[in-house]
This record gives structure tokens, C-alpha cells and sequence, in this order.
């Protein structure tokens, strides 16, 4: 066999590669950029906070510095619900009533992501085409990936560059009903639960925390014709609320029904959103809430950095691989395993 170089089906190619290369953009840039609402360095910015690479979380680390400082006060809604209960089409409608008011948004949409691009398979621009068009509106559509429960693990850095750019209403939708709302309560100050008409069981077949963790509860898909219908679910679980223990801020969750296909209703679903917010500034949980979550995502911090620092550990990488066959096969247990590969990088396994 030859070993002369085979030729490239285009000989250009590598020049035109390394002529589209840009200077990374200064975080004095981007930070500009940030403050003045320029969604495309807000689009760049979160790029680098959403990246793994060394240099970019040198440079996310600093925006986030930055914008901490620079943030505007939001409302921070998340939106959540069973798949097929319309939760693009809600946040279309309840976005083009903020709009209505001249308040801009940001969407922060999470997406299953794809196993083989690993990117969003979903793509919100194209299911909220109306806000999509709005220059008061940003979306950003963000793959899950393999964070927990498909929360894309960098949506509360997100969150604080959209308040810098001066965002005062963002929206967290999630994927669906599951572990992913745990992370976005942890994230949001207004928890809405989008639920179905004539859905009896539907209650019963969420997670009883996700319905303890709702502030308001939202029978959506109260079209015409199914009216009847949607006040009496609205009614069955407004009962079954009842049975859960108060919130520590002292508010009462609200059962709604809307029909975000004929613009029905959310305006009133908007109203309790701001009486959540009243209630909870006026007796000061809203502050407290956001201060336990600032802590939460201390600890989330220090897991995920202890997790790579570990899997990227010289010692761990050469011993891993062994030391799982040995696990596979039966001759060392999961949990000597576990002890040794600690010792490894002289972390005793308590």
C-alpha cells in the first residue's frame, strides 16, 4: 500500500477553516454587548457558559462576575406539564400578553437533546414562531444533554446574563414531567403546573412533590366546547390541593383554566403570577427563596467540579477501566471499588 498523501476533495478547504476563524471576544465586548440587550453577544455569551472548554469557562466565569452585579430585578417563571399538554403554545400566548404591556421576555427552553448531534431536537424558534419574530423576545433553546433530569445544567448562569440584559420576565420550560423539575424549581420564583381537561388520574400520575412545588396550577386546552369539562377538573384538583400541608410562604396554590389556542384566560393566569409576587415581597419568602436557591446551586457547584476533577484524574483514568470488569465480573464489590479509586486521589471513602 502507498503511502503517499491522498489529495482532499478540496484543497482550499483548511484555508477557508482557518480564515473564518474569529479572536475570541472580549469579556469587556461581550459584557458591553450584554448590558445594551444585544441578543447576538447575549447568544455568544451564553455559547461560552455553556461550554467545556478551559478558556471559555475562564471567560463565563468572569461574565457571570460581571452581571451579577449588573442584573435588573425579573420574575422568574417556570412552566412545566406532561407532554401534549401544550406548553409552547401557553408560553406563546402568555408571552404575547406581556407584549401587549412592552415587557420583553427571555425563554429559556429546555430541549431532549439528540444522541447522535447532541443538540436540540424540539427547536423552540419553530413552535413559537410569533415571539420568535419580536425583538423584545429572546429564546434560547438549549439541549438537555446528560444533566440531571434534562436540565440543561448552565440555565441558571443563563438566567443571570438575561437579567443583565434587561429581562425582566423569564420563562423555564421543561421537557416534562419528571426529575427536571426539581432543578427548575430550584432555579424559578413562580412554579406553574400546565395540566389537561377530563384528565382524572392525571394528578394522581405526577409525582405528589412536583404538585407540592406548584404555586399555581393551570388547566390548560379549555377550548370551546370542552369548557364545562375544564371547570370541572379545575374543581376536582382545586379539592385535591387541599390535602397538601401549607407552603412555608404562606401561599395559597391557584387552580386556573385557560385555552392558550384561543387566548382565553391568560390574562388571569399573568394576574396571579403578580399576586404571587406581591404576596411573597410583601412577607419577604420571595427574597429568602432566592437566597436558598443561590446555596443549592453552591452545592450543585461542588458536586459537578468534584465529579470532573475526578473522572479527569490521571490515577482514576488508568485504574477505572480495570477495576469495573473486576466489578463486572463479580470479584470486587461496587463499594471497595468506589474506596479505592478515592484513595487513588487521597479522598477517604466515609
Amino acid at each position: 500500500m502507498s503511502n503517499k498523501k491522498r489529495p482532499t476533495i478540496n484543497p482550499k478547504a483548511s484555508e477557508r477553516v482557518h480564515k473564518r476563524r474569529k479572536p475570541l471576544p472580549e469579556v469587556d465586548v461581550l459584557m458591553e454587548g450584554i448590558l445594551k440587550g444585544d441578543r447576538v453577544l447575549l447568544s455568544k455569551a451564553i455559547t461560552f457558559i455553556e461550554s467545556e472548554h478551559p478558556t471559555h469557562q475562564d471567560i463565563s466565569r468572569q461574565l457571570i462576575e460581571h452581571c451579577l452585579k449588573a442584573r435588573k430585578p425579573s420574575i422568574r417563571v417556570g412552566i412545566t406539564g406532561s407532554p401534549g399538554v401544550g406548553k409552547s403554545t401557553f408560553i406563546e400566548a402568555l408571552g404575547k400578553h406581556l407584549l401587549e404591556k412592552d415587557n420583553p421576555l427571555a425563554v429559556l427552553a429546555i430541549d431532549p437533546s439528540s444522541q447522535i448531534s447532541h443538540g436540540s431536537i424540539l427547536g423552540d424558534k419553530t413552535r413559537m414562531q410569533v415571539l420568535a419574530a419580536d425583538q423584545r423576545v429572546y429564546i434560547r433553546p438549549s439541549p438537555a444533554g446528560n444533566s440531571l433530569g434534562g436540565v440543561a445544567q448552565k440555565t441558571r448562569e443563563t438566567i443571570i446574563l438575561c437579567e443583565a440584559a434587561g429581562f425582566e420576565n423569564i420563562f423555564v420550560e421543561t421537557v416534562g414531567v419528571g426529575q427536571s423539575e426539581i432543578a427548575v424549581h430550584s432555579m424559578v420564583d413562580c412554579f406553574v403546573l400546565l395540566l389537561l381537561p377530563g384528565a382524572g388520574d392525571d394528578l394522581q400520575g405526577i409525582k405528589r412533590g412536583i404538585v407540592e412545588m406548584a404555586d399555581l396550577v393551570v388547566v390548560n386546552k379549555a377550548d370551546t366546547g370542552r369548557q364545562q369539562l375544564a371547570a370541572e377538573s379545575r374543581k376536582a384538583y382545586k379539592n385535591a390541593l387541599h390535602l397538601f400541608p401549607p407552603k412555608e410562604n404562606n401561599w395559597i396554590p391557584q387552580v386556573l383554566s385557560c385555552s392558550a389556542l384561543e387566548n382565553t384566560g391568560i390574562a388571569e393566569v399573568w394576574a396571579a403570577v403578580n399576586d404571587f409576587r406581591k404576596h411573597t415581597s410583601a412577607n419577604g419568602t420571595f427574597e429568602e427563596h432566592r437566597q436558598t436557591q443561590a446555596r443549592f446551586w453552591l452545592y450543585e457547584s461542588i458536586h459537578q467540579q468534584l465529579k470532573r476533577q475526578f473522572f479527569e484524574h490521571p490515577n482514576i483514568k488508568t485504574q477505572l477501566a480495570q477495576m469495573e470488569k473486576q466489578v463486572e465480573a463479580g470479584e470486587l464489590s461496587p463499594f471497595r471499588a468506589a474506596s479505592d479509586l478515592l484513595a487513588l486521589i487521597k479522598i477517604s471513602a466515609k
